[in-house]
């Protein structure tokens, strides 16, 4: 028989999906010599549009990790325009990296990678095509890559943009409930 651990360990980890990025060792120099210390990035989901980064720093790597998952709680946002795909296509830029996304039929899947991928599994996206040209820094790709998801309109803002209404015949597969005109 199995040993049951506790509710709440568990119930936390399952609302948001956690993926650590990248740890990096960091060194800072002082009158002694070196210090040596750990950078971890983090990216955090509920898969159902929430989405944080976070950057935490610790001379041990579960401390830095315990630090960029708080990071990334506090600092998290709502996306929105999400549903099974995204609904437009996006391209952003920060720093020397640019992400383009583009929507996908459904059963395409994710195609994308790095942090591009983590960052669109957590928010729950199942079908996207992605590409990241530029620098392949995790921490600016990852930026880059949410500054796109954040400048997604929703169904109804992209009508208004451009002033027509559209017949979508499954609202569910695009997450939607909108009324048909």
């Amino acid at each position: 028989m199995m040993a049951r651990r506790s509710n709440t360990d568990t119930d936390s980890k399952k609302e948001f999906f956690e993926e650590v990025v990248q740890i990096s060792r960091v060194n800072k120099v002082v009158k002694g010599g070196r210090r040596m210390a750990f950078r971890v990035f983090v990216i955090i989901g509920d898969r159902q549009g929430t989405i944080g980064l976070g950057v935490g720093k610790s001379k041990e790597v579960t401390l830095g990790i315990h630090t960029a998952l708080a990071q990334a709680k506090k600092n998290s946002s709502q996306i929105k325009g999400i549903g099974r795909t995204v609904m437009h296509e996006v391209d952003a830029k920060f720093c020397g990296s640019s992400v383009q996304i583009r929507p996908a039929k459904p059963g395409t899947g994710i195609i994308a990678g790095g942090a591009v991928r983590t960052i669109l599994e957590a928010v729950g996206v199942q079908d996207v095509v992605a590409k990241s040209h530029g620098s392949n820094n995790p921490m600016n790709v990852a930026k880059a890559t949410l500054i796109a998801l954040q400048s997604l309109r929703d169904y109804e803002e992209e009508c208004a943009f451009r002033g027509i209404r559209f017949f979508v015949p499954d609202h569910s597969k695009l997450g939607q409930n909108h009324d048909k005109k």
